[in-house]
């Protein structure tokens, strides 16, 4: 059955947004505001040299602030997670005024991954769309977009692989996709939603099927594979 992180409300979406969304918008922001510091995407963007890509690098030092942040935050008032999501929104949306010969630069994610500057634009869809399914307010697996679902099935299988997660094949029935990620293990199929709910730690959804017991993935999120340097 799908659901939710546990223990997880608006409160500590919040918070955790209010940690990441300020990192990304200095990340994407104007270099006559600030240079970018540091933060992640598959394809070089135009206006720069494409960074070297490099094994993905697992969440640093700063993780632990990030979850005492969110933890810190879950109390807050209603009004309080508004006026906060607003500013933090309006901070990201300076990204249109990016030059782009910035978006190639390398910045830094909170949890100490490097990436392209526009990167952050798909890290930040990824938190928006998965959380939104954590708060179990009607937004469900069933509407996250396919192009969403195939860029994140992508690169969250290409993770897995190079950490030798044990299935032999996953295919997206609706997406005609199909992975192969190890050697040996079941095989995975059904709808690409179902397929990324179970990869993000989001439960099984009846509509997938396999032919052995589904192996349980690693903690999401995963650094992106191939990294960049």
């Amino acid at each position: 059955m799908l659901e939710r992180a546990p223990s997880f409300a608006t409160g500590h979406r919040r918070p955790r947004s209010r940690r990441r969304r300020p990192t990304a918008s200095r990340s994407v922001r104007p270099p006559q505001r600030r240079r970018p510091a540091a933060s992640s995407s598959p394809d070089p963007k135009p206006g720069g040299p494409a960074p070297t890509r490099t094994p993905g690098r697992r969440p640093g030092p700063e993780q632990p602030a990030v979850d005492r942040a969110v933890r810190e935050g879950a109390e807050r008032s209603a009004g309080e997670l508004v006026d906060d999501l607003r500013t933090g929104l309006d901070r990201l949306l300076d990204a249109h005024a990016m030059p782009a010969e910035r978006w190639p630069v390398l910045v830094t994610a909170l949890a100490g991954w490097r990436h392209p500057a526009w990167f952050t634009l798909q890290r930040c869809r990824r938190e928006l769309e998965t959380h939104h399914v954590d708060l179990n307010l009607g937004y469900t697996t069933t509407r996250w977009p396919s192009g969403y679902v195939a860029w994140a099935l992508d690169d969250t299988i290409a993770s897995l692989t190079a950490r030798g997660f044990p299935v032999a094949r996953i295919q997206a029935t609706d997406l005609d996709r199909a992975w192969t990620p190890a050697p040996t293990g079941p095989t995975v199929t059904g709808p690409g939603r179902s397929v990324l709910a179970w990869l993000a730690g989001r439960g099984t959804d009846p509509e997938l099927s396999s032919d052995a017991p589904l192996p349980t993935p690693p903690r999401w999120r995963l650094p992106p594979t191939p990294g960049w340097a």
